[in-house]
């Protein structure tokens, strides 16, 4: 899980790309003492790329800035979650021009789960 996660952070620091915040639901389910198998939240993204993308469909403010779930099943195996660019673009009905700002999810995905 912290090799996920330190990865992922990596990776954005690296493309420059900022982090808004990194939630931690495991922790806040200890700190009012719930069991919660590890899972964390990073939203991140880039206002240059997202500010067109909101303003050709508001909407998609919902679905900005971007997220990964990093979370840990019972058997300790490691998942990354996401809403991939493909399902975002038809979602908000963008054109391809609108919606390729939104593929960096899907290549950040790539290479935390499959370093080079």
């Amino acid at each position: 899980m912290s090799e996920t996660l330190d990865r992922l952070l990596t990776v954005l620091d690296n493309k420059g790309i900022k982090v808004f915040a990194r939630i931690d639901h495991s922790g806040e389910a200890a700190r009012v003492g719930l069991t919660l198998r590890d899972t964390k939240l990073v939203i991140f993204g880039n206002p240059v790329a997202g500010t067109p993308v909101m303003d050709a469909a508001p909407v998609a403010a919902l679905d900005l800035p971007l997220k990964l779930l990093i979370w840990e099943r019972e058997d300790g195996r490691v998942f990354v979650s996401y809403n991939d660019a493909s399902y975002l673009a038809e979602r908000h009905g963008l054109g391809p021009d609108q919606a390729a700002p939104l593929a960096a999810v899907d290549a950040i995905a790539s290479a935390i789960v499959a370093p080079s």
